[in-house]
């Protein structure tokens, strides 16, 4: 088997892609953080216990393991845009339903809650 050679270019731009990829994921997780956290907005810790935020609530469960517990990120997306879908009694307000977070909003939650 052959090597296939590689220009330097090519070599720099794929290191360049990947790193940009890195920072725009950082920078997902930690506007979803943001969000999550404030209290006009996302509001989670209205109700939830999460790592790293202050004054949680108890009503609904402390958010962590997230990713293992929903390995599949479009069933975390689908709790957060309309949680009543799945649980008609859930105190859980349809933040996507009701437009109090956009998609990419939600999007970028759901980011912050997968590195729980």
């Amino acid at each position: 088997m052959t090597a296939i050679p590689c220009k330097p270019a090519i070599l720099v731009a794929l290191a360049l892609s990947a790193s940009a990829a890195g920072a725009q994921a950082q920078s997902t997780v930690a506007d979803g953080r943001k969000l999550a956290f404030d209290r006009g907005k996302g509001n989670c810790l209205t109700c939830h216990v999460i790592k790293g935020g202050d004054l949680p609530g108890t009503i609904g469960p402390e958010l962590k393991d997230l990713k293992t517990k929903y390995p599949d990120r479009n069933d975390l997306t689908a709790i957060i845009y309309d949680e009543t879908k799945r649980n008609p009694q859930t105190m859980m307000p349809p933040f996507g339903r009701n437009r109090i977070l956009t998609e990419q909003e939600i999007s970028a939650i759901v980011d912050f809650l997968q590195t729980l």
